[in-house]
Order: C-alpha cells, then sequence, then structure tokens
C-alpha cells in the first residue's frame, strides 16, 4: 500500500528476558487511517519456560500457552494474510519489538522480508512535551481509548491508534486529503532525517532498532 496512512502496529509479549521468548503476538491494521483490524496469538515459547518477573508483568502463564502454536506457525499467518500488503511496523519502543522479530527469526531460521519500521515512543518524544512516554500515560493524556497493559492485542491498538494521533498534532498527515499524497510514514523518516532539531536520538525512525 503506497497512498495513504497504511501500518501495521504490532506488540510482543515475551516469556522471559530472552528477547526470542515470544508468548503473544498482537497486530492492530490500519488502512487509510483507520483501524481496520486488531488480532492477537499466543505463541508457545521455546520449551514452554516462563520467568517470574515477565509473567508478573503481562500475567501469562505455561498453561495459558501449552496448547498454543509455535512462533513459525503464527508468523506465517501473519505473513501470508498481511505482508503483501503492509510493509510498514509500528510499535511502542520499536527497538525492542524489532529484536523481538529477529532473534526469533535466527532462531526458527525464519526469513524476513523488508519491514519499514516506526516508533511511536520516539515520535512522542518529537511531538510532545509530556515528561511521560510510557504508552499508558499517552493513550490517558491523549484521550485514546486503553485495553489491557501488557496484553499484545491491546497494546497494539493502543500504538496505533497513538501514532495517528502522533502524525496528526504533527502535521504529517491531515485526513481526508488528496490519496496521491506521499506515504506519511515516509515523510516522517524523511523529516526526522532532514530536521537536525530532532536531535540524534530520533532520526530514521524507520531504522530506529538499529
Amino acid at each position: 500500500m503506497k497512498d495513504g496512512l497504511n501500518f501495521i502496529a504490532i506488540d510482543f509479549e515475551t516469556a522471559t528476558p530472552k528477547r526470542a521468548s515470544i508468548c503473544e503476538v498482537g497486530i492492530c491494521v490500519v488502512r487509510n487511517g483507520e483501524v481496520a483490524e486488531t488480532r492477537s496469538w499466543l505463541v508457545q515459547p521455546e520449551e514452554n519456560l516462563y520467568s517470574y518477573w515477565n509473567m508478573q508483568c503481562h500475567g501469562i502463564r505455561p498453561e495459558d500457552t501449552e496448547n498454543s502454536p509455535s512462533f513459525p506457525e503464527v508468523w506465517e499467518e501473519i505473513e501470508r494474510l498481511y505482508l503483501d500488503e503492509f510493509d510498514t511496523f509500528v510499535a511502542h519502543n520499536a527497538p525492542f519489538d524489532r529484536s523481538c522479530l529477529e532473534h526469533s527469526a535466527k532462531l526458527y531460521r525464519l526469513h524476513l522480508p523488508e519491514i519499514n519500521w516506526q516508533c511511536s515512543l520516539k515520535t512522542a518524544r518529537q511531538v510532545y512535551d509530556f515528561g511521560c512516554n510510557t504508552l499508558g500515560y499517552l493513550c490517558e493524556r491523549l484521550g485514546i481509548p486503553e485495553g489491557t497493559h501488557h496484553r499484545a492485542g491491546d497494546d497494539a491498538e493502543m500504538c496505533a491508534r497513538l501514532f495517528i494521533q502522533e502524525l496528526k498534532d504533527s502535521g504529517l498527515w491531515i485526513p481526508y486529503a488528496c490519496p496521491s499524497l506521499e506515504d506519511p510514514c515516509h515523510r516522517l523518516s524523511v523529516r526526522l532525517e532532514a530536521d537536525s532539531s530532532y536531535g540524534p536520538d530520533a532520526r530514521s525512525l524507520s531504522s530506529a532498532a538499529n
């Protein structure tokens, strides 16, 4: 998709501190600036092992995923259903989610397509001056409906709605504008790359997790 605002917000929850221990995946599909679909999958991590602190964070436990599909099965479905149409992923703290995907791909020997990554956390730091930029705080401050924090589907949808609001507030996307305008996600990357006032931390959100 090239015209309008189209992307997938994605969130991973992990069973242990290891980035490849994904136990839940959530996506929120945005077409033409509107939330079109939100989905989540419980995933059985390697050997179905969990750490205490990760369970305390998201509440997912071994018994919840003992019969769940492996990550390769879930990723195959996501790739088959969505990645011919979308090439942009948005995440809140994209370096974490990108590393989860890349470490899992390495563990399971999966080929990943080229993905343009955008980060709603980095964007928030440039667009707003709130002092706190957690996903929950930003959604509360901006009046974005909140779900269950640290559950992948809810976090993905909150991230999607936040990113849409950030682009509106930054002036990089105007709803109902001419559909032939350049992709606003690309415009955001170019603007941050070119504008030194954003500082080195914010340059090129598409490579935020490098």
